[in-house]
C-alpha cells in the first residue's frame, strides 16, 4: 500500500489517498495509469502528483487512443535519477514510449502537444528514444529558466513544498512532517539549512536556496532522517 498526495491548484488543497499497486491513480482516466506505472522504479511508499498532471495525462491518452507505456514518472529527490530541478520529483513528469517505434513515439508526442495541457513537451532531438512531457506549474525562483522550482514561503502549498520538506529531512533538517504545507517547522528547517551553507536565514526557499539544497540532496539515497 502507498500514500498518495494529490495537489489541486484550483482549490489550493492537498488530498491524500491510500492505494495498492494495481489501483488507478486518482483523477486518471479508467485504468490507463495505475499506481505501479506511476511509481516506476521508485521504492517509496509515499508519492505525489497534481490534479492538473492527471488531467493532462487523460487528455493525451484519449487523443492517442491506446495504452501508453510509462518508463519513468515519479521519483523522490534523494532517490535521484534525474537532474537537480527535475519535475519528476514534483510528480508531474512522464518519460514514455520507450518500448515502441520512433513513429509511434512521434504519435504520442503529437498527441501530447495537441492537448495544450502540458507545461512542457521536450523536443524530439533531446529525447530520441522516449517522449517527455510534464505539467510544471508556478514561476521558477531562478530567472531566465522555465525548468526550476518556484519560491516557497510561509503558507505555500504544493508538491514543490513536498520536495522541499523531503530534501530538508533527508539532509537532517527536520520539518517534523511531510505534508506539502510550508509552516513554522518547515521555515525553521529552511533557516537551519541556510545558516549551514552561508545564505541569509530568512526561511524563504528562493533561487539560491534551491540551488544549494538540490545540489546537496539529489541521489544521496534514503537517510535515517527521511520522513514518510
Amino acid at each position: 500500500m502507498a500514500k498518495v498526495f494529490v495537489y489541486d491548484a484550483y482549490t489550493n488543497k492537498l488530498m491524500t489517498y491510500t492505494l495498492s499497486e494495481n489501483d488507478p491513480m486518482p483523477y486518471s482516466y479508467g485504468t490507463t495509469l495505475r499506481l505501479r506505472e506511476f511509481r516506476g522504479s521508485s521504492g517509496s511508499n509515499v508519492l505525489w502528483t497534481t490534479v492538473a498532471a492527471m488531467e493532462a495525462w487523460n487528455l493525451t491518452r484519449r487523443r492517442y487512443g491506446k495504452g501508453i507505456y510509462v518508463g519513468y514518472a515519479y521519483k523522490r529527490i534523494w532517490e535521484g535519477g534525474h537532474g537537480t530541478a527535475s519535475q519528476h520529483y514534483a510528480g508531474v513528469s512522464f518519460d514514455v514510449g520507450q518500448n515502441v517505434s520512433s513513429a509511434e513515439r512521434l504519435r504520442i508526442r503529437d498527441a501530447a502537444v495537441a492537448t495544450k495541457a502540458w507545461g512542457y513537451v521536450e523536443p524530439i532531438s533531446m529525447t530520441p528514444r522516449w517522449v517527455h512531457f510534464d505539467r510544471r506549474y508556478g514561476t521558477p525562483a531562478c530567472s531566465g529558466t522555465t525548468a526550476g522550482y518556484p519560491t516557497i514561503r510561509r503558507g505555500t502549498r504544493s508538491t514543490y513544498v513536498l520536495i522541499l520538506q523531503d530534501a530538508l529531512n533527508a539532509l537532517g533538517y527536520s520539518t517534523r512532517t511531510l505534508d506539502g504545507i510550508c509552516g513554522t517547522n518547515t521555515i525553521n528547517a529552511v533557516k537551519g539549512f541556510q545558516r549551514a551553507v552561508g545564505l541569509t536565514a530568512d526561511g524563504i526557499c528562493g533561487c539560491n536556496t534551491w540551488k544549494k539544497l538540490t545540489a546537496a540532496v539529489v541521489g544521496i539515497g534514503r537517510t535515517q532522517t527521511v520522513i514518510d
